[in-house]
């Protein structure tokens, strides 16, 4: 980890990743609390007729929203220098923490076009420079400080965005009786999964980072549970997804040949 103090113009940087973090967590729980227009498990219920995720799944953001605020506040200590990947991660972060916080208020006022724009805005500012910093993601240490407060709580966010924007488009597409009659609702709902499932294999193979997948099954294991007496076809392909996620992504983080890229120390 690189030991040189940010300049004027990256302490800003950092400072706006502190408060697009601070404003994604306080506006999810301004809304709980005051309840002004609906929650996102309302709008969820309004098309969850193709493919819905039990409640307690959604309890996962709590994780989320605590290691997003250590990975912010950690860049405005004094003692934390300007590495390589706070550099690189630093904007599209932000971009990502003020489109789930915009989330939150677009499906407060049912604004569903937006959502659908908003969180897949938000899984693309992540996931585009994640992978393109792959190279840097494998040679960190196991326990190495930007491996666990820099890289675990941003793919943490990153694997749960790429369950729940799927999820999102199919909910809308299914209210609005806008999904495609060329197939059956299951089969969208399968193809979703088998995507989401590839996705999670293909980029933990690139980051060798367990944190992307865990958010994937869990979210998969919810849609298990919520579907097992309405399609338990499609509860029992979630299942084998969600086992398929954890147990290729245990086998490509810790089984596959280290190489220079993945010191064990």
């Amino acid at each position: 980890m690189s030991i040189l103090r940010p300049t004027s113009a990256q302490m800003t940087r950092r400072l706006i990743v502190l408060a697009a973090a601070v404003f994604a967590v306080v506006i999810g729980q301004t809304q709980v609390l005051l309840g002004w227009g609906q929650s996102p498990a309302e709008f969820s219920a309004d098309g969850d007729g193709t493919l819905r995720v039990a409640g307690y799944a959604f309890a996962i953001w709590g994780l989320i929203y605590l290691w997003l605020l250590v990975y912010a506040v950690r860049q405005v200590l004094p003692l934390t220098g300007e590495s390589l990947l706070i550099h690189r991660l630093g904007w599209p972060s932000a971009a990502a923490l003020l489109g789930i916080g915009w989330w939150v208020v677009a499906a407060a006022f049912d604004w569903e076009a937006a959502t659908v724009v908003l969180i897949f805005a938000s899984l693309a500012a992540l996931l585009v420079p994640l992978l393109g910093n792959a190279g840097a993601i494998r040679a960190l240490g196991r326990f190495d400080r930007d491996r666990l407060m820099t890289v675990w709580p941003l793919t943490l966010l990153a694997g749960w965005l790429t369950v729940a924007a799927p999820l999102n488009l199919i909910t809308v597409a299914t209210g609005n009786d806008a999904l495609p009659a060329v197939l059956p609702p299951t089969v969208w709902a399968i193809l979703a999964i088998a995507v989401v499932t590839a996705v999670a294999l293909g980029v933990t193979r690139r980051l060798r980072t367990i944190a992307y997948g865990l958010p994937i099954a869990w979210g998969l294991l919810g849609a298990f549970t919520a579907e097992q007496e309405r399609n338990p076809t499609l509860a029992y392909v979630a299942l084998a997804a969600a086992v398929a996620v954890l147990v290729g992504g245990i086998v490509l983080t810790f089984r596959l040949r280290p190489g220079i890229e993945r010191p064990t120390s």
